[in-house]
C-alpha cells in the first residue's frame, strides 16, 4: 500500500525526491543510499560540535579528572 492511499504524506528521498522504496527507507534505491554513505565517508557531510569535543585534553571544571585510585573510601 502506497502513502498516497492510505491519506499519509509519502516520504521523499533526500537524493532524488521520489517516493521512498520500504526496503531503503528513507531512501528510493539502493542506489541513493550508497550516494548518502559515499556522502558521509567522503566527509561532504559533517555533524558539528562544540570545541571541547575536539580533545584538547582538558577536563572541564565541572567534571573532575579520575586518578584511578578505587581505595580512596577508607
Amino acid at each position: 500500500m502506497s502513502a498516497s492511499s492510505s491519506g499519509t504524506k509519502p516520504v521523499l528521498c533526500p537524493i532524488c525526491g521520489k517516493e521512498a522504496a520500504e526496503a531503503y527507507r528513507p531512501f528510493c534505491s539502493k542506489r541513493c543510499a550508497d550516494i548518502d554513505l559515499a556522502r558521509w565517508f567522503t566527509g561532504s557531510y559533517a555533524i558539528g560540535g562544540r570545541e571541547e569535543d575536539e580533545g584538547d585534553g582538558v577536563t572541564p571544571p565541572d567534571r573532575p579528572q579520575h586518578n584511578g585510585n578505587d581505595d580512596d573510601e577508607g
